[in-house]
């Protein structure tokens, strides 16, 4: 993801990168399969071939041709009845095969379950994509009525208690620059004061675990903690999702299970 790349290395690729050719007709594939799979991530939900078509801007003739070559491969799969069509089993098996790869999510899918069930509350796992927040993991707790943020789904930063630590390595200006400004609204109209924002980011480095209520939800809390690089870089959090009323005494725990939990998951740390 983009925040595990070096700022060297991204500045490099850029420099290195050939000028732009003229999209083939296989690349305009390619971007039409990307659109198809991004179409479907966003409405989480079996969608008609021709409302794809319709909503990507791609002819209707050639969306059918690619769902009938992507159902053929496994990537997708039709739904019996009702003409729709949504991800198939071989994206189940990719995405599994990822995972496994990448040793910081690995490690972290042990933890996020030990914790998840050692204090019976929601834990997550998140990072950023691109100037967007992610839960990456999530493992709901024992409550009768969960409290849970669905995989894969891009957040404004502001909206979590996790982005405070996420952002922690940039000043003021870079965060002007890199947070866009229409992300500091809540949804139900409130606003976050940048200044506000930016007190909250300080705190949050210095006592090494951020607490937030009342953002995106008012009756839910959020407590995480920063898994950092060697360099000290906030690359991650660890976090546990709980009732707004819940004690102090009990919140207290969490925040050191999380601290601890963290810094295990902090490489070379």
């Amino acid at each position: 993801m983009d925040q595990m790349t070096g700022d060297g290395v991204a500045e490099k690729q850029v420099a290195e990168k050939p000028p732009a050719e003229k999209p083939t007709g296989r690349a305009r594939g390619i971007d039409r399969v990307i659109a198809l799979m991004e179409h479907l991530h966003d409405r989480r939900a079996p969608t008609r071939i021709a409302d794809i078509a319709r909503d990507t801007g791609t002819p209707r003739s050639t969306m059918y041709e690619l769902v009938n070559t992507l159902v053929e491969a496994r990537w997708l799969e039709l739904r019996d009845g009702d003409g729709t069509v949504y991800f198939g089993p071989a994206m189940h098996y990719y995405g599994s095969d990822y995972l496994d790869s990448v040793d910081l999510i690995r490690k972290a899918r042990v933890e996020v379950a030990h914790i998840a069930e050692t204090v019976g509350e929601t834990a997550q796992f998140c990072t950023l994509d691109g100037d967007k927040y992610l839960v990456v993991l999530n493992e709901p707790g024992r409550r009768m009525f969960r409290i849970s943020s669905e995989i894969g789904i891009k957040v404004p930063i502001p909206w979590t208690a996790s982005g405070r630590l996420l952002v922690d390595h940039l000043d003021a200006e870079e965060i002007r620059r890199f947070i866009p400004s229409e992300d500091f609204t809540l949804p139900d109209g409130r606003r976050i004061a940048e200044d506000e924002f930016l007190e909250d980011m300080h705190r949050a480095r210095t006592q090494g675990y951020v607490r937030t209520t009342a953002l995106v939800d008012r009756f839910t809390t959020c407590l995480a903690a920063p898994v950092r690089d060697p360099s000290g870089r906030c690359i991650a959090t660890i976090c546990f999702v709980v009732p707004a009323d819940t004690t102090e005494e009990a919140q207290q725990v969490m925040i050191d299970t999380l601290k601890a939990s963290a810094e295990r998951l902090s490489p070379g740390r």
